[in-house]
């Protein structure tokens, strides 16, 4: 008995001997990081001290520490940056849904400012601006090397005043100009009509208001329309949209998911890891849903896109989306000041990362560029007859009225239809896609 006992004893000890030996170097690798850094906080403040004590001109001390802290931030990712207090304010004003600017949501790529996309029915979008584009020069001076930031402080000022940026486009072979007057930019969050029988929900950022906006006009053009019964399905445009709020992304994949996953964020730590999963209730009451995607959607965008494309409830068209799958958390600093800091990415419910690699449709869809008519377009459009415009042709008398009136309702349609196709192509597909499986549908609406 006391064998056993003195052996367990050994064994104590022995252990307490090999912790310490482990432990030993691992404080001492610690105390000497610890070390390192005061080294480096040393350097720094002696590098502050140089620039504020012998620079050529006299610098604010305030303008130098900021610059310093998002120096830091912006070196992490193109997401991450400090936020001064006028740059706080102006990013909660814009949550909200309104803000002075040109419409623009941009991030920096190889140093140039890269439009993620134009705002819908913005001073930018209606001088052409398009996903994609560089921003090389503001106002004639290059904007290659500064932050950010920088570079959209460059791009703000007064409401009504003129900007003149210069743009490189891939398929263009120089560089050109484009003059904006800047505005205020209201943004409605979503707009709802209907083409057909199929209701467009057009959404163009994920601020407070998309949800509410959603559910209201999804509401509304489905009153318009009669009933359910007479609606053969949904196209959820995301088309340009920058994203937003994470919170009304998930809502809005809410909006058309009885059960599931929407979506989940992991960080640096599992244990900060959240799954977002769908509640009961569907608002169009199962109908086939078209998503519409392409390079400027971005983030909540295509967090909803995943969601609904990993659950098969919609078929996802367009083409390859941004690919930011990381998430922005905003932190409040003392002086009004902010941070915003990449705390984790965002990941499908089938555990896909959209990072860099963005939402990939199911039906991949160019949106073509339009081409002016040409006179011998025209002229075969003029020419174009049929047997009823043929002096004395024979009346149609196997019909009754309201067939041959049937028959004119539908051909409006597809006319109209094929005006769609001149001017969104892209839209027209997501429509044709929905008439289809309304087609295969036993209680579908009449087309």
């Amino acid at each position: 008995m006391k064998k056993f006992v003195m052996a367990g004893l050994a064994g104590t000890v022995a252990g307490i001997v090999a912790t310490t030996q482990i432990a030993g170097p691992l404080l001492a690798q610690e105390a000497e990081s610890k070390a390192d850094v005061y080294q480096q906080l040393d350097l720094f403040g002696d590098i502050f001290e140089r620039i504020r004590a012998q620079y050529v001109e006299e610098v604010e001390t305030d303008d130098l520490i900021e610059a310093a802290i998002d120096g830091m931030l912006t070196s992490l990712d193109p997401h991450s940056s400090y936020l001064s207090p006028d740059d706080a304010e102006q990013m909660r004003v814009q949550t909200r849904g309104e803000f002075g600017g040109l419409g623009i949501e941009v991030t920096q790529e190889e140093g140039f400012v890269k439009v993620v996309s134009p705002i819908d029915e913005t001073p930018a979008d209606e001088a052409g601006i398009e996903a994609g584009d560089f921003i090389t020069h503001v106002d004639g001076e290059s904007i290659l090397g500064l932050t950010l930031d920088s570079a959209v402080d460059l791009m703000r000022g007064p409401v009504g005043s003129e900007i003149v940026i210069t743009i490189v486009r891939e398929g263009e072979p120089e560089p050109f100009d484009v003059t904006i007057i800047r505005d205020t930019i209201k943004l409605t969050a979503v707009r709802a009509r209907t083409e057909g029988t199929s209701v467009v929900l057009r959404v163009t950022t994920f601020n407070d208001q998309t949800y509410p906006n959603l559910k209201e006009g999804l509401e509304e053009q489905i009153e318009e329309a009669g009933g359910l019964e007479n609606v053969n399905g949904v196209v959820l445009d995301l088309r340009n949209n920058p994203g937003g709020l994470l919170t009304q992304a998930i809502k809005v994949s809410d909006a058309f998911l009885d059960e599931g996953e929407i979506v989940s964020t992991r960080g640096r730590d599992p244990a900060d890891g959240e799954r977002f999963n769908a509640t009961a209730g569907d608002l169009t009451g199962g109908k086939p849903i078209v998503v519409l995607i392409n390079g400027g959607s971005a983030s909540a965008s295509e967090i909803v896109a995943g969601a609904l494309q990993d659950h098969n409830r919609a078929i996802v068209v367009g083409t390859k989306s941004f690919g930011k799958g990381s998430v922005q958390t905003v932190m409040p600093l003392r002086g009004d000041g902010a941070m915003r800091l990449t705390t984790s990415r965002y990941y499908t419910p089938s555990g896909r990362s959209i990072q860099a690699l963005g939402v990939s449709p199911d039906i991949i869809v160019e949106q073509p560029r339009p081409e002016p008519a040409s006179d011998e377009d025209d002229e075969a459009n003029a020419n174009t007859r049929s047997e009823a415009d043929l002096r004395g042709s024979l009346n149609n008398d196997s019909l009754s009225e309201d067939e041959i009136r049937q028959i004119e309702e539908d051909r409006a349609k597809a006319e109209a239809t094929a005006e769609l196709r001149e001017q969104d192509y892209q839209l027209a597909y997501a429509i044709d896609i929905l008439k289809g499986l309304s087609a295969f549908r036993p209680n579908g609406p009449s087309q």
